[in-house]
């Protein structure tokens, strides 16, 4: 494997029951508690996670870990408590409700030109280059070779310069806008930037858990709601979103989008309908 596609690794994660509560406390303040914009109590929260199978502590600490890292503030009202969403944790989950209900929606238009980052870190600072390894591969770039960067999205030129900047090294890297030459191809130069093979593995998985899943009761359409939103969440940092030209034929990847939002879609009415249910549990 190419040194850069050390990133985020594609790879089957851990199911759903085992997500981490703060995790799932992320994409339910995103799918149910950003659009309302309102505090929610406590127990509504605990409530909604210990459909998962997230203890009250576990819940409770979660909460607190969130808290403390400014996406929400507690407010006690007489012997109760409710919370809402920071300004910045506002921010934080629009950005996120914007890229996961976008992503996949739309076909990648392409005029064949790469953008070509050139930059090294040296052996020694392994954190560093970790670090910038990660952030260019959550922007969608792929290292066919070490020291490499390239992206069909020559628009990504400018957050790459600022991932470069914040890592103190702009100064010693290189960009370029070319085409592709007559030497090897570009076949090859995608199978050496990216792991398709992982990431539509990782598309699989998805559509054969949600496929034909019909929730039965509003509780759990709501738990199957969470479910899809937190699974694809994911996607958006692990695919590149390549244009259909540089992608296997038959790409699993425009399936599971069409899934993802045609799910969500029918499920949302009843998983909002069951989340103002859970809103009338106030004790804390």
């Amino acid at each position: 494997m190419a040194d850069g596609r050390s990133g985020p690794a594609v790879s089957r994660r851990r199911e759903i029951g085992h997500a981490s509560a703060r995790s799932l406390l992320m994409t339910m303040l995103g799918e149910f508690v950003l659009p309302r914009g309102g505090p929610v109590w406590t127990q509504t929260l605990v409530s909604a996670l210990a459909l998962f199978g997230v203890e009250s502590k576990s819940a409770r600490q979660a909460l607190a870990r969130t808290a403390a890292e400014g996406w929400l503030a507690s407010e006690r009202v007489g012997r109760q408590v409710r919370w809402a969403l920071t300004p910045p944790g506002q921010r934080l989950l629009s950005e996120g409700a914007r890229r996961i209900y976008a992503f996949g929606r739309d076909e990648v238009d392409w005029d064949g030109r790469w953008l070509v980052v050139l930059m090294s870190v040296p052996e020694s600072q392994r954190d560093l280059r970790h670090r910038i390894r990660t952030q260019l591969s959550w922007a969608g770039f792929g290292s066919p070779a070490p020291g490499v960067w390239v992206s069909p999205h020559l628009g990504r030129q400018a957050e790459a310069r600022r991932i470069l900047d914040d890592a103190g090294v702009s100064g010693s890297a290189m960009s370029f806008i070319a085409g592709y030459g007559h030497i090897g191809s570009q076949d090859s130069l995608v199978a050496r930037a990216w792991d398709l093979a992982a990431l539509e593995q990782r598309y699989e998985d998805f559509i054969e858990e949600f496929t034909g899943h019909d929730p039965a009761t509003d509780e759990d359409v709501l738990r199957a709601q969470v479910r899809l939103v937190h699974e694809w969440r994911r996607f958006p940092f692990l695919d590149p979103r390549l244009p259909v030209q540089l992608l296997p034929q038959n790409w699993s990847g425009a399936k599971a989008a069409d899934l993802f939002h045609g799910r969500h879609a029918d499920w949302h009415p009843a998983a909002q309908r069951h989340w103002d249910r859970l809103t009338g549990h106030r004790a804390s």
